[in-house]
């Protein structure tokens, strides 16, 4: 069978994560979600997403196909049902589609017509960008048992002090030393040749990817999910950095979601928590205005490729768009778009010529190629952010 993962409706109240990717290729818990899918199913995946994003991303379609709403996380129940979809069923969790069979034939979909199956047992659907962090220790948890069942980890370090060795699972070629790992809360991960230096507390949940590195003396607390090739140090709570980005200095980051080639100056910090206690409003793309998050924990969102400098402060439930860049002090405002440049004094365009001289560099460092389909997929996240930014000219 031939499954696609799309977007569904929840999209844009994903952005800025989704700027520059489908909903499939977020980071939750271990696993992208498009990782989830495809261990569960068997298969790889295509996606549909929208238009300027294909060209990276495409579309595989075959004589038969299941279509898969990339939002809800996979269990082993719901994706037994997925695949003994037949024609003409689809399954739903309330109003919203889970999964539907659809044909190369098929003009259009009408589910009226359809056998509407209701998924009756627990699922997670990720509808909004602070659910990530909120919903990352269940996600975290499923994953650690999906990917280590039935085989062995690496054994522990001589040096290493810990807690509940059967919550540790450690790859090959993963090192660690003279570090504190606890994992009586829940699991603790290390990925494939992932280094964690000495003198690091880590509390799980937590995991990281492959080649990423744990700095000396740095304090995470569960959940918090370091993707593949991250460098992180300083004091992290309840936080994921989506893969290819760094917070490799003292300061604190809680709450929070990074995506991929994100860099956090030194002595950077966000709050997560307002001085009244009151929840946490977050700037929300498709209102166009602050969303109530029903959250009094509450730290910072930050999309693909975004930078700020040295000592940078973030206020509680701030926004931060692709490509932008912040510095400065005192607190920048608490929604900043994308190809931002500058701080809590004013912001400037951060135009797509300097953008793209440094992504180059950035990509190239990790031996990654900045190509035109990277290229055109920031050109047209440009074109399309231009509103937010017509107040700095």
């Amino acid at each position: 069978m031939n499954y696609i993962l799309f977007d569904g409706t929840v999209r844009k109240s994903l952005l800025p994560l989704t700027y520059t990717k489908p909903v499939a290729e977020l980071r939750i818990g271990i696993l992208t979600i498009r990782e989830k899918w495809e261990t569960y199913l068997g298969f790889t995946t295509t996606t549909l997403t929208e238009d300027y994003l294909e060209e990276k991303f495409p579309m595989v379609e075959m004589e038969q196909n299941v279509m898969i709403n990339a939002s809800f996380l996979p269990t082993l129940s719901l994706a037994e049902k997925i695949m003994k979809l037949k024609e003409n069923q689809a399954i739903f969790k309330e109003e919203e589609v889970i999964a539907f069979f659809t044909t190369d034939s098929q003009e259009e979909v009408d589910f009226d017509n359809y056998e509407q199956i209701e998924f009756e047992s627990e699922v997670l659907q990720i509808k909004n960008t602070w659910e990530l962090f909120s919903f990352n220790g269940i996600a975290l948890k499923a994953d650690f048992d999906l990917i280590t069942d039935g085989r062995k980890s690496q054994p522990i370090p001589e040096g290493v002090r810990f807690v509940n060795k059967e919550n540790i699972f450690i790859e090959e070629g993963a090192e660690i030393l003279f570090s504190v790992l606890n994992a009586s809360k829940g699991p603790i991960y290390i990925g494939k040749d992932a280094l964690v230096m000495e003198g690091s507390l880590i509390r799980g949940p937590f995991a990281m990817g492959e080649h990423s590195v744990v700095k000396m003396g740095a304090k995470i607390y569960g959940a918090t999910t370091i993707g593949p090739f991250c460098t992180v140090g300083g004091e992290v709570n309840n936080s994921i950095l989506s893969g290819y980005s760094n917070k490799g200095h003292d300061g604190f980051l809680g709450n929070s979601v990074l995506g991929e080639w994100c860099n956090i100056g030194a002595d950077s910090n966000n709050s997560n928590l307002k001085n009244n206690y009151s929840e946490v409003r977050l700037w929300n793309y498709e209102t166009e205005n602050f969303a109530k998050t029903g959250l009094q924990f509450c730290g910072l969102i930050m999309g693909d490729h975004s930078k700020c400098a040295i000592n940078t402060m973030f206020n509680t439930g701030t926004v931060v768009g692709v490509s932008a860049n912040i510095y400065g002090s005192n607190f920048p405002r608490n929604f900043i778009p994308s190809f931002s440049w500058g701080g809590a004094a004013g912001f400037s365009t951060y135009q797509l010529d300097k953008v793209n001289e440094t992504v180059s560099l950035v990509m190239k460092r990790r031996g990654v190629d900045f190509d035109e389909k990277e290229m055109r997929i920031l050109e047209y996240v440009f074109a399309i952010t231009e509103k937010y930014r017509n107040s700095f000219d």
